[in-house]
Formats: structure tokens, C-alpha cells, sequence
């Protein structure tokens, strides 16, 4: 090495000793990690970092590299200096300004810094602070109509899951994770009821879709992903994504595929792979991105606090249950009839483990999921307290629309019953709902601003099965209230 090399060298490695000292005019108010401009890697990972002009950080490894290379070439540095290379004198030729580069990293991978391990007196998370289950599921009846045993399970799992993460692991008992499998069919509530609860708590959730995993090295997105998407609604903090909720939808899509010759990539294969995380294991997951491969930086994040959740329609899985059932009938006028359970809407309540098994998740997937329930199916009472209950209820949101016009809004109660019979008649569950309420109010919303002296409008059962229109009233009407509303 020349000596031009080993005072470049020396004076890179007394500013790495100067920035070791502690530094009061630094501005650490974003509390981000520095990433190294050439390998990607945080501080974390990398060690201290070198900072060269123009706020680039470069780690030890990459700086090393970069002086072997150089070393082993014959390449003189003084020779590095654009004057003495020529480009000055050359038109529309100029050497890269590395000021211009320092931004490209985005802010979605940028990683916070961890807060030091210091000895406290109280626990991160308070065990008082959190609700009893009881006043969790009176939070969610506001938004939620009935599924009263469903919020009673998840009210109790999330409580005792967070009084697990809570208390502190210095005795011999230690509590096992509480993740759940909830089951129900399409429109019953299931992903808004993790969401709810998610407001509630105030913590990260994140809510990602089992169809699009596969297997590590096909095309799609790696099981990790599910992790990196926590890390994102967490602010890439990672201490606060330990403490949140995943809730993996449409969980039966990647069921074992029966009479299939080609590699399972989507099915078996991701339930394998989900099991460490499902239990608890220290993962790496890139920052800002759903793939390993991705030039970003990657981040280890342990998943033993994390609650999962997970739900699926698992269409067919009533012929499952009903076939279980149906094996105990037999012969004769007091046997059971084998067609007794095929008007049974809450046929998945008596759903076992046994039953999701056979229709093609893997018993580890299914023991790492040690609470199992199932929802309610929407009867026609439930989906006109669905349309009025709530507190953002879809009439209210209509209501509200139509309020900034200065106009009333208000529903028969016939008219609402039957519009929960046009929406049972849909078997969506309670999507349906909306979309019917659009279709015969998009003409009331259409002219109603165009004139000034409607005051009230009222939807009657006649609008609604096409048989009528709806009742308006001018202002300053005698008979504005003489019909019975909600």
C-alpha cells in the first residue's frame, strides 16, 4: 500500500474514533438507523458505521473491501482526483455528485433505532392498563352487532395474551401464545372484528392475505412477509411490531391441494413455513418490502409476542361437518335423518379440529392454533340492527350525507326488513347490504340538490321492492311527522 493510501486510510480511521465520542450537536430527533450507502445493512447489523462527506454512511466490511480491491489493483488514489484525471477539460462529462445520492432511501426503509435495554421498575407494557375482557367486548358491541360468543373468545384470548406479554418470565410457569383460528362465512365480520379490536388496543396490526404466499423462491410473496407488513404499520419500530396483531385472511386458501402432481408451492409448503412464526422465533424480514431478494435492508424481528390471527370462509367445509354428523344416523322410525342439518345456517359452530384436518391444513399448522371458533351466520333481525346499530351504521352514514343538504333522512322499518331480505337473498353477508342501499339511493341523491325545498325524505318498503317511490316532504309540511320512523 502507498503512503498516500495509509494516510487516507488513517484519517478515515480518526474520524471513526472522533465519531465514537459522543457528539452533542447531533440530531438524532428521527431516532432512524444509519444504513450502509453499498451493502444495505442498518447499524444494527453492520456496527458502527463510517460517515464520509455528504451524510453517506459506509460500514467497516464494505470500507475494507473497498481498500483491498484498490490495494490489489495498483490503483493510486492521488490519481482518484477529477483535475488529474482530465474530466474538467472534456464537455457534458462530469463525475458523480454524491450529495445527489443521499436521499434515495425512502423512508419506509428506514428502520428506528432500539431504545437501550435499561432496568426499569415497570414493564413496557402496563397489565393494569389493559381492559378486562368484559369491557373489551362492551367496546366492540358498539361496532359490531351480535356474534356475542365470538367477541367473548377473542375479548379473553387477547386479554390473557397481553397479560402474558406483561408479566415477567422470572418463574418456572411459562404461558403459551393464545392464537386463534376463527371460522365463518363470507360477510360475517370477521376481518372488521380484528380490526376493531386492533383500534381499541391502540397497537400495530397488520391485516395481509394468505393467497399470495408461496414458498421461498417461487414467485409471490415470502412467508416473512406477513412480519414485514406489521414492521411498516408499526413505523418500522421494531420493539412496538413484537407487541402487535396479525391477522392472516382467507387462511383456507392455502389448504393442502388434493390430486395434484406438481409441487404444492401455495399450500402445504406455506403452512410448513408458517409454523415458526406462528410459535415464536427470531425471523429476518426486509424493511420496506415483501421479498429477501429485494435490494433493502433486513431487520430481525422476534415473533413470540406476536398474537396471529387467522380466518377463513373454508367454503365446503359444511359438507365436512355434516358428513361427521350424518355418520351416526341409522335405520328406523326413530333414527336420525341424514338431511336433518341441511337448513343448518350455524353448521360450522360445530366445527372440530378433527374437521379442518380433513379439509386440508396440517395438524402442526392446526395445534400452533390453539383456540378454534366460528361465527354466526346473518339472519335477516341481525342485518337490520347491522344497517341502524352501530355506531357508524350505514343509515347514519347516509343520514349524514344527506344532513349537509339540510334534508332528513329516515327508513320504515318495513323497508328496512326488506332490504335484509334482498341482502339474504345475496349470500355475501352483510357487503350486500351497502350495495343494495346504493342502488335505489342513487337518484335521491341525484335530485335532491336540485331543489331547495325538500326538507325530509322517508324510504318506504314500496321504493324498495320496486312497487313505489319514496315519500318527500317540502319545508314548513304540517305532516312532517305523522309517520312512524326510526
Amino acid at each position: 500500500m502507498s503512503d498516500q493510501d495509509k494516510d487516507l486510510e488513517q484519517e478515515i480511521i480518526e474520524k471513526e474514533q472522533t465519531d465514537d465520542a459522543p457528539d452533542t450537536n447531533k440530531d438524532e430527533k428521527d431516532g432512524y438507523e444509519d444504513i450502509c450507502y453499498i451493502c444495505r445493512r442498518p447499524e444494527s447489523k453492520a456496527g458502527k458505521m463510517i460517515k464520509i462527506p455528504n451524510n453517506i454512511c459506509i460500514c467497516r466490511d464494505c470500507m475494507q473491501k473497498t481498500f483491498d480491491s484498490m490495494s490489489g489493483s495498483g490503483f493510486n488514489l492521488g490519481d482518484f482526483n477529477p483535475a488529474n484525471m482530465g474530466f474538467g477539460n472534456m464537455p457534458n462529462i462530469s463525475m458523480i455528485n454524491l450529495s445527489d445520492l443521499q436521499g434515495m432511501l425512502p423512508k419506509s426503509q428506514q428502520i428506528k433505532k432500539k431504545k437501550p435495554k435499561e432496568k426499569k421498575e415497570k414493564p413496557a407494557l402496563d397489565i393494569h392498563a389493559i381492559p378486562a375482557p368484559h369491557k373489551i367486548k362492551a367496546s366492540l358491541d358498539e361496532y359490531i352487532v351480535g356474534q356475542d360468543y365470538a367477541k367473548k373468545v377473542m375479548s379473553v384470548a387477547v386479554y390473557n395474551h397481553y397479560k402474558r406479554v406483561a408479566s415477567e418470565a422470572n418463574d418456572d410457569i411459562e404461558i403459551e401464545k393464545s392464537n386463534m383460528l376463527m371460522v365463518g362465512p363470507t360477510g360475517s365480520g370477521k376481518t372488521y372484528m380484528v380490526r376493531t379490536l386492533a383500534k381499541l388496543l391502540d397497537v400495530p396490526l397488520a391485516i395481509t392475505d394468505a393467497t399470495s404466499l408461496t414458498e421461498a423462491g417461487y414467485i409471490g410473496d415470502d412467508i416473512e412477509s406477513v412480519v414485514s407488513k406489521l414492521l411498516a404499520a408499526a413505523d418500522n419500530d421494531i420493539e412496538k411490531a413484537e407487541r402487535g396483531i396479525i391477522f392472516i385472511d382467507e387462511i383456507d386458501k392455502i389448504a393442502k391441494k388434493r390430486n395434484t402432481n406438481q409441487r404444492d408451492v401455495s399450500g402445504e409448503s406455506v403452512q410448513q413455513g408458517m409454523l415458526k412464526l406462528l410459535e415464536g422465533a427470531d425471523v429476518e424480514v426486509p424493511v420496506g418490502a415483501s421479498s429477501k431478494n429485494a435490494m433493502v435492508p433486513m431487520v430481525t424481528v422476534n415473533t413470540r409476542n406476536i398474537l396471529f390471527i387467522c380466518g377463513g370462509a373454508f367454503p365446503d367445509l359444511d359438507n365436512i361437518i355434516k358428513e361427521r354428523l350424518n355418520q351416526e344416523s341409522s335405520m328406523g322410525f326413530k333414527a336420525a335423518l341424514k338431511d336433518q342439518y341441511d337448513e343448518d345456517e350455524n353448521i360450522l359452530q360445530k366445527v372440530t379440529v378433527e374437521d379442518i384436518r380433513t379439509f386440508g391444513m396440517i395438524p402442526e399448522f392446526i395445534g400452533r392454533l390453539p383456540i378454534l371458533f366460528s361465527l354466526e351466520a346473518l339472519t335477516e333481525d341481525m342485518l337490520v340492527r347491522i344497517l341502524k346499530e352501530p355506531r357508524n351504521a350505514i343509515l347514519k352514514q347516509y343520514q349524514k350525507l344527506l344532513e349537509m343538504d339540510e334534508v332528513k333522512l329516515e327508513f320504515e322499518d318495513e323497508a328496512l326488513h326488506a332490504i335484509a331480505k334482498k341482502a339474504k337473498e345475496k349470500k355475501v353477508g352483510a357487503r350486500a347490504l351497502r350495495a343494495i342501499i346504493e342502488e335505489f339511493m342513487l337518484d335521491i341523491m341525484y335530485e335532491i340538490p336540485k331543489d331547495d325545498n325538500i326538507g325530509k325524505v322517508i324510504i318506504t318498503k314500496e321504493y324498495i321492492e320496486k312497487t313505489g317511490g319514496p315519500v318527500i316532504m317540502m319545508r314548513g309540511c304540517p305532516e312532517l311527522e305523522e309517520k312512524s320512523v326510526i
